[in-house]
């Protein structure tokens, strides 16, 4: 028995107008994967370019349509696919043919003979334009930085997951981006890989330089929720130290020139000022943290995705 061909494997790949690309990527997953005991999971983000009626066509027994009722992005649709799959391990590659399957089996070696929780791809001499290229390697720069975890290329679509670890993602929002750095708090042990990166030879990116700014509120976010959910006084008390020090600084002031040189400082915009901005800056970021914290509470406690399929497919038939 062979450890590697023998495992189930499931292969999620989010797909949005790629109706020229599906037929080459389906052959070309099977010629890799000979051999091997996987399903397609194909997960269609409301395309309008006919890629479903493709996808039909093919009637592929292996071949697994998830049809979502609208465009919910990558990431949902990425969960969509993770929730639905059954394999052991989990693999995820982008449906524009610039990743390439070939490289998928050394990768499974590293995930299944060595016990690596993430296999991630690096992307070699890669084929994208500065558009993409430029807001990528910004926003590696930043996660590396910010994150502590030098992870090469975060925005390489190609990865192997652990059963385990792929479930406990909980992507929502823009999250793909930093899916990698989600599993590594999760607790994953990750191994870097180069693979092969080809030119998109059909239909249209979908990226563009507004990409950083997503990425900087994303990480951010990702960063506070993981590092100071379950001790947010840790940031909350410094910043509340912080400022009530100040606070005593300024009223400190205030009295000194009040009774210590009779002025009047009832007029004082420090006064009124100081007082306004703080309260304004606590308000507003506490608001935006309570927010996200009661969204994250209404999927995750009710036991709730934040996406709604339509309907699925095996083989080109409805089930």
């Amino acid at each position: 028995m062979n450890p590697i061909t023998d495992a189930h494997l499931s292969l999620v790949i989010p797909v949005f107008n790629e109706a020229e690309n599906i037929t080459l990527l389906v052959e070309r997953i099977h010629e890799s994967l000979k051999g091997y005991n996987y399903e397609i999971i194909l997960v269609d983000d409301f395309s309008f370019d006919g890629t479903r009626r493709v996808i039909k066509k093919l009637e592929d027994k292996r071949v697994h349509l998830i049809e979502l009722k609208k465009n919910y992005g990558q990431s949902l649709a990425l969960a969509a696919g993770i929730d639905y799959a059954k394999g052991a391990y989990i693999i995820t590659m982008d449906g524009d043919m610039q990743n390439d399957p070939a490289d998928i089996p050394q990768m499974l070696h590293f995930a299944i003979e060595e016990g690596y929780d993430v296999v991630t791809g690096i992307r070699q001499k890669r084929k994208d334009s500065l558009i993409k290229k430029i807001p990528s390697k910004i926003a590696n720069f930043m996660v590396r930085r910010v994150s502590k975890l030098d992870i090469k290329d975060n925005g390489c679509a190609l990865k192997v997951f652990t059963r385990d670890i792929a479930k406990d993602l909980n992507l929502y929002g823009e999250m793909h981006r930093f899916i990698t750095l989600l599993a590594h708090l999760e607790g994953a042990q990750i191994k870097q890989v180069p693979v092969r990166h080809h030119a998109r030879n059909a239909g249209v990116s979908k990226y563009g330089l507004e990409r950083v700014f997503k990425v900087v509120a994303d990480m951010m976010l990702l960063l506070f929720i993981r590092k100071y959910f379950q001790r947010p006084i840790h940031l909350f008390g410094i910043f509340g130290v912080l400022l009530t020090v100040l606070g005593i600084l300024i009223n400190v002031y205030l009295f000194i020139l009040k009774w210590g040189f009779g002025e009047d400082i009832g007029n004082r915009p420090l006064l009124i000022f100081g007082m306004m901005f703080i309260l304004a800056g606590i308000q507003l970021f506490t608001i935006g943290i309570v927010m996200e914290l009661i969204i994250r509470t209404y999927y995750e406690s009710q036991n709730k995705r934040p996406y709604r399929i339509k309907r699925t497919s095996i083989g080109g038939k409805n089930q």
